[in-house]
């Protein structure tokens, strides 16, 4: 199997490691059937000729298909592709994260801080805070379920004196 490295940030790394490799050690293999899979399978391309050994915290599989790219041609991921595959990560994080402590508090009435350390366990990530995590939930919160104004009402004095 041919591997590749790229950086992206500690908790991702160490979340994909948990998601796909049941947090053990060693080159990420992502399924298939994985939105991810396709993305890196579109990102390959040649090695160039003079390019620097791979270093990076993420070890991924690269996808041996039966028809298309050679993987033993197709090996490199850029810096482009780097920042591209990084994001889409950073994506499916947090949009795992916020539909996880959305399903938990509506249906099952569980607070949102045991949800978090819950995630935080089964995935093993330990480079991110629980209040970080936390935090970016709220703003999500806020910035997708915005709160209608309401109108405002002023208190309305009756000028009827009497005699």
């Amino acid at each position: 199997m041919v591997t590749t490295r790229i950086n992206v940030k500690k908790h991702l790394a160490e979340y994909l490691t948990g998601k796909y490799n049941n947090c053990l050690p060693g080159p990420i293999i992502l399924p298939d059937s994985a939105d991810l899979y396709h993305v890196v399978y579109d990102l390959l391309e040649k090695r160039p000729v003079c390019c620097q050994p791979d270093n990076g915290n993420l070890e991924l599989g690269i996808p041996d298909r039966r028809i298309g790219k050679s993987p033993d041609t197709y090996n490199y991921l850029g810096a482009r592709s780097s920042r591209i595959i990084s994001l889409k990560i950073e994506v499916l994080f947090w949009a795992e994260l916020h539909s996880l402590i959305d399903e938990n508090k509506h249906l099952y009435g569980i607070q949102y801080i045991e949800t978090v350390a819950y995630f935080m366990r089964k995935y093993g990530i330990q480079a991110i805070t629980e209040d970080a995590l936390l935090k970016n939930y709220y703003r999500w919160r806020d910035k997708v379920r915005k709160k209608s104004k309401r109108r405002g009402y002023a208190k309305q004095q009756n000028d009827v004196k009497y005699s």
